[in-house]
């Protein structure tokens, strides 16, 4: 998800008095989106205006790229990756961190109909095989240290390194030598794939979103179009880009808003306290996008105090819960900026509410824990989960969207589509939230079991499916425990086969040596037995109340041994 608010304490929906609409709206007026343009087209539809300016600064480097590096840089992409047989509705995966690279490779895919399905660099062996296969890439574009991993897969590919290749494979340099004039005409459909982020949904391991041009387009010009943008960004801005690119949030709520606006984007791959505020302060950051974990380090580390953030006008929070003391904590550090969250997941393609304080002109602020208004072009409502009915203002209830952003559905898996989006056309988040009579939006609980981890999703299904493998465990359940930093972190009941004895330490090693670092369990509980209803449901929330009651210095004593 891009962002979730939540009710600060003691804070509870009040009821309406008064029937209002059962669907929203947005207070920004609908506007026309340009829907005979493929995602590369769109982005770059205004490049004449600023092709000079600096479009990309890598800040290890400080080396920068103008508009027009840009997208000379992307057609040559295009027309290397069409030489090495990539072909329309072909699958590449792009596998890197924040980088020009990454900018030219997406870009690239896009002009010539193909589709970009990006990954974390840091994924197991495993888990990147996961995602080829089911994909289908032909073409990785990687590092070379990432090498041993994709031929771990056993998939037939073509590896393209950014740095020194190893054998058989290529060096991206070669991009840079091609010719422009290459790029084969491809015919794009409005309704073609364009990117495959992947999602756990609302419940399940990961599965293949596949965003079109329409959807990508569609949430693009929701955000930054209009004579009074939802985001309004201009040519002067320069937007912080350190959440990582492979994350849907990142790549659309960064990059290609900023490249359609005509902003600078600085490229940072990974957030360290004292280099990021150092590059913020060098190149005049005034947008940043961030999450909760680096708004509590800009908030508690003291070092922060030593850097000229003054030029940042715009904080945009997301991808996980921001409390409310965090966010006014945040706002006497950094005074100048209008701090605000938006709502969303990869599904709805991925934006669906935004606070409309970032607006040029927006028709009032937003209040602290609010996560927004619904975005212009969509439709929003709030169902009881059980009935289905539509509810009225201050009713918690499921949060669905309807728009043309939404995505067209989980490739391959038609199940799983029409479980998230009905018949009507409502994509169904999984999320609990209301309106309040301002119609922003509180988002207070949610159905699906997710785990939400500094931002990056942890399905438990997956780490369940791992934990059973091991000879030693016979029932597991993996469940989420808040935690102050990373919001939640996932821990594991586990009931041991009999006669065999496992230690914590044994346990989350086990998971260690398979998973990406963010899917690592935190703490192990071992217990006599998993608690189910009579169908086979486990008991999860009675798993999570265990962790709530029991205070931390003596929970292992209480439910289970280290």
């Amino acid at each position: 998800m891009i962002s979730v608010a939540q009710l600060s304490d003691g804070e509870k929906p009040k009821l309406s008095s008064s029937p209002p609409p059962r669907v929203f709206r947005s207070k920004l007026p609908d506007i026309t989106i340009p829907d005979h343009l493929p995602l590369h087209d769109y982005c770059f539809e205004k490049i004449s205006e600023f092709s000079d300016r600096p479009c990309l600064i890598v800040g290890a480097t400080g080396k920068s790229y103008s508009f027009s590096d840009t997208h000379l840089f992307s057609k040559r992409a295009a027309a290397t990756f069409s030489k090495l047989g990539v072909k329309k509705g072909d699958f590449i995966m792009i596998l890197l961190k924040n980088s020009a690279e990454f900018v030219f490779s997406f870009m690239g895919s896009s002009m010539i109909g193909s589709v970009a399905t990006t990954a974390n660099p840091y994924y197991t062996a495993a888990e990147i095989s996961k995602q080829l296969k089911m994909s289908g890439a032909k073409l990785v574009v990687t590092y070379s240290h990432c090498v041993d991993k994709l031929r771990e897969s056993d998939v037939d590919l073509t590896i393209v390194t950014v740095d020194d290749p190893p054998e058989n494979c290529l060096s991206f340099s070669m991009v840079y030598d091609a010719d422009e004039n290459d790029v084969p005409f491809v015919e794009i459909d409005w309704n073609d794939a364009v990117s495959l982020p992947f999602s756990s949904g609302t419940t399940g391991t990961p599965k293949g979103v596949v965003l079109t041009h329409k959807s990508m387009v569609s949430s693009i010009a929701q955000q930054v179009d209009g004579e009074n943008p939802n985001i309004y960004l201009g040519t002067n801005d320069v937007v912080l880009c350190v959440l990582p690119m492979f994350h849907i949030f990142s790549l659309s709520s960064i990059v290609l808003i900023s490249i359609r606006s005509g902003a600078t984007i600085l490229l940072i791959e990974k957030f360290e306290i004292e280099t990021s505020m150092s590059l913020i302060e060098r190149h005049g950051v005034t947008v940043a996008t961030v999450v909760p974990p680096m708004v509590l380090m800009m908030v508690k580390n003291p070092k922060v105090a030593d850097f000229n953030l003054s030029s940042i006008r715009m904080v945009i929070s997301g991808a996980a819960p921001l409390g409310k003391q965090i966010e006014e904590a945040l706002m006497e550090r950094i005074p100048q900026a209008v701090i605000g969250q938006g709502y969303g997941m990869t599904e709805a393609g991925p934006v669906l509410s935004m606070c409309t304080a970032f607006a040029k002109e927006p028709p009032m602020p937003t209040k602290i824990g609010s996560c927004g208004r619904v975005v212009r072009n969509s439709e929003l409502k709030i169902i009881d989960p059980k009935t289905g009915v539509s509810l009225t203002y201050n009713q918690p209830g499921e949060i669905c969207i309807r728009g043309p952003q939404i995505m067209k559905g989980y490739l391959n898996d038609p199940v799983a589509t029409s479980l998230t989006v009905d018949v009507e056309g409502w994509l169904h988040t999984g999320d609990i939230g209301y309106i309040d009579e301002e119609e922003e939006i509180f988002i207070v609980d949610r159905i699906k079991e997710i785990i939400k981890y500094k931002g990056f999703q942890v399905a438990p299904v997956e780490l369940e499916s791992l934990l059973l493998t091991h000879p030693s465990i016979m029932e597991v359940a993996v469940v989420a425990e808040n935690d102050e930093i990373a919001g939640e972190v996932p821990v594991a009941f586990v009931v041991c086969s009999a006669g065999n004895q496992l230690t914590q330490e044994e346990v989350k090693e086990f998971i260690a040596k398979q998973v990406v670092f963010y899917k690592r369990l935190h703490r192990v509980y071992f217990v006599p037995t998993i608690p189910k209803l009579p169908s086979g449901k486990i008991l999860k929330k009675d798993l999570k109340a265990k962790l709530s009651n029991s205070p931390k210095a003596t929970k292992m004593k209480e439910i289970g041994r280290d």
